[in-house]
């Protein structure tokens, strides 16, 4: 199949090595934040943050967070270009969803009158959020929505990536909890470029079960 979407799909693959000289630009960078901004979530929510880590400074505290566990992933960290912390709110709330809706109201989305009516979908909330206030497991399905979008908007740039669950949760928690501000990052993004020599997954072919396998028609 010949197609602009099956070409990005079939190119991209996890990166296992970087190249410390090369960094993402920032006209690429800016095209990349824009796609995560547009990224789909139930009933528009976005109960997400996104953290750049970029400076070298920040590169060295992401860094440490692999000090107990994980340590196969700790590499990206400082020869990859950026890392992305994909965090969620585990407490989403009718307060943070009024911010949707005014930011709708703003956009022409909704009209004024209808802010009230509007809170109606808010009842998808409702339904996954326990006693405590808990909805952390609904608002990181969510953020995995905007994983694989940034990850196909970096592919169709031509840019590397390795998306990375082997992450210290807690210790990010600890030494990002300005950024993070309560909501919580359990998996991260690496973008760069690959070390053409090193990258063993660079020369491999692509592998995956057959579509008669997966999918069914009915």
């Amino acid at each position: 199949m010949t197609h602009p979407i099956i070409t990005d799909l079939e190119a991209r693959y996890t990166a296992k090595k970087y190249d410390a000289t090369k960094r993402v630009s920032a006209e690429d960078l800016a095209v990349i934040y824009q796609a995560m901004r547009l990224s789909p979530s139930s009933i528009n929510s976005q109960p997400w943050k996104f953290i750049v880590i970029e400076s070298e400074q920040a590169k060295q505290r992401m860094h440490d967070t692999f000090a107990n566990k994980f340590q196969f992933n700790q590499p990206h960290i400082k020869a990859a270009s950026h890392i992305i912390l994909f965090a969620y709110n585990p407490k989403y709330s009718r307060a943070d969803y009024a911010k949707v809706i005014d930011t709708d109201i703003k956009n022409g989305r909704t009209p004024a009158e209808n802010r009230e009516q509007a809170f109606g979908a808010y009842a998808f909330v409702d339904l996954n959020t326990d006693e405590s206030g808990n909805n952390g497991t609904w608002s990181k399905a969510q953020t995995y929505l905007a994983l694989g979008n940034t990850m196909h908007a970096v592919a169709r740039l031509g840019i590397d990536s390795t998306p990375m669950e082997g992450v210290d949760s807690e210790l990010i928690s600890e030494l990002f909890a300005d950024e993070l501000d309560g909501y919580i990052c359990e998996v991260a993004l690496v973008i760069g470029y690959h070390e053409t020599q090193t990258d063993y997954n660079a020369k491999l072919p692509k592998s995956r079960l057959n579509q008669e396998q997966i999918i069914q028609v009915i």
